[in-house]
């Protein structure tokens, strides 16, 4: 699974004139009168960095989880659920 960590509206928020920073967060203020409100929070570039870190250092393959299933099945403990399999298929293809 690929993330795309760019976000080209992020970077035009960034360009806005009525773009004011509080936090590490960008708020953009309401223009000359006739214009709609908007307010748009982007979070901060550490946090995210943080994420995108976190998310990279754990583990692909979640050895605990395989072994609880590989057990569960063994045992004959592990029971399918035919229309929640149907289900999701025919959701994914929805």
């Amino acid at each position: 699974m690929r993330i795309d960590l760019t976000n080209a509206a992020a970077s035009q928020i960034a360009s806005e004139p009525n773009s004011k920073q509080v936090n590490g967060q960008e708020i953009s203020s309401p223009g000359p009168a006739g214009d709609q409100d908007r307010t748009t929070l982007t979070t901060a570039q550490q946090s995210h960095s943080e994420l995108v870190s976190n998310a990279m250092a754990s583990p692909e393959i979640r050895q605990e989880l395989v072994n609880n299933l590989k057990q569960a099945i063994q045992s004959g403990n592990y029971e399918l659920d035919p229309g929640k399999i149907a289900q999701s298929i025919i959701d994914e293809h929805a």
